[in-house]
C-alpha cells in the first residue's frame, strides 16, 4: 500500500499513521512519503506543482515497490493517486480516495480568486491565501495553476481506470464539494466503485471514528484484491 498526502500535508498525519498501524497488524507492506517541498523532503513548497508531485509518486512506485499496489490518496493525494493509476495501470490493484480533489487548482482555487488576487499573481508570480488549517497561508503560484491545467482529469471522461475504487467523502467538507466524489465515480471506467458519504464529516476526516472507517474500508478492499 502507498499513501499519498494532501496539499501542504506530510506523511506524519493521523491518516498516514493509522494506515501504517493497520498494515503492521496485517503484515502488509506499506509506504508513506513526502513530495518535494512537503514535510521532510527538500525544495521549497512554492517551487512545486502537480506535475512535480505526480512525478514524485511515480518515482516512489517505480523505485521503492514491487508488484501490485493499493493506492490511498487524501485530498490532493486523490488527484495524484488517479494520475498514478493512469500512468501505471498494471501496477495498481485498487484505489481509496479520502475527499479526493482532482482538478482543484482550477475548480477550487483559480475560480475562487478575486480579480485583485489574479492581478497580484500576474504581477509577482504568486498570491497568498489564508489557510483554515494553520497560521501559514497557502502560496499559490502561477506555475501551480498553469501546470495544473496540464493534468486536469474530470474533463477527460471516460478515464481508463479499471481498478476497484472506494471514496470516502464528508458532506460538510468546506474545501472539496461532495459532488466531486460523484463526478469521479462517473468518470472512471471501473464498475467496482463505492462512495461513502459522511453526513457530518468535514474535509480532514481525521477524528477517531473517521480513522476507524478508513481502516475498515482499506482492509476490506485489501481482502478483496488479495482474494481472501
Amino acid at each position: 500500500m502507498i499513501f499519498m498526502t494532501g496539499f501542504m500535508s506530510d506523511m506524519t498525519g493521523g491518516k498516514a499513521l493509522a494506515l501504517e498501524e493497520l498494515c503492521r497488524a496485517r503484515g502488509q507492506a506499506y509506504l508513506r512519503f513526502d513530495y518535494r517541498g512537503h514535510g521532510a523532503s527538500s525544495n521549497a513548497f512554492k517551487e512545486g506543482c502537480i506535475g512535480d508531485w505526480a512525478d514524485d509518486a511515480l518515482d516512489v512506485l517505480d523505485r521503492l515497490t514491487q508488484g501490485p499496489q493499493l493506492l490511498v490518496g487524501s485530498s490532493m493525494g486523490g488527484w495524484i493517486m488517479l494520475l498514478t493509476a493512469l500512468a501505471r495501470p498494471e501496477r495498481v490493484a485498487g484505489l481509496v480516495g479520502i475527499a479526493p480533489a482532482p482538478d482543484f487548482t482550477e475548480n477550487l482555487i483559480w475560480r475562487e480568486l478575486t480579480e485583485r488576487q489574479r492581478r497580484v499573481m500576474a504581477e509577482q508570480g504568486f498570491v497568498e491565501i489564508p489557510s483554515d488549517y494553520g497560521d501559514q497561508p497557502y502560496v499559490i503560484t502561477q506555475r501551480l495553476i498553469e501546470d495544473g491545467r496540464q493534468h486536469l482529469l474530470l474533463d477527460r471522461v471516460p478515464l481508463p481506470i479499471k481498478a476497484p475504487l472506494r471514496i470516502i467523502q464528508g458532506m460538510e467538507d468546506k474545501d472539496v464539494p461532495w459532488q466531486t466524489a460523484l463526478d469521479i465515480q462517473k468518470a472512471v471506467e471501473s464498475q467496482d466503485v463505492e462512495v461513502t458519504f459522511v453526513k457530518a464529516g468535514g474535509h480532514r476526516l481525521s477524528e477517531p471514528e473517521d480513522l476507524a472507517r478508513l481502516t475498515r474500508t482499506v482492509a476490506a478492499l485489501l481482502d478483496q484484491v488479495e482474494g481472501r
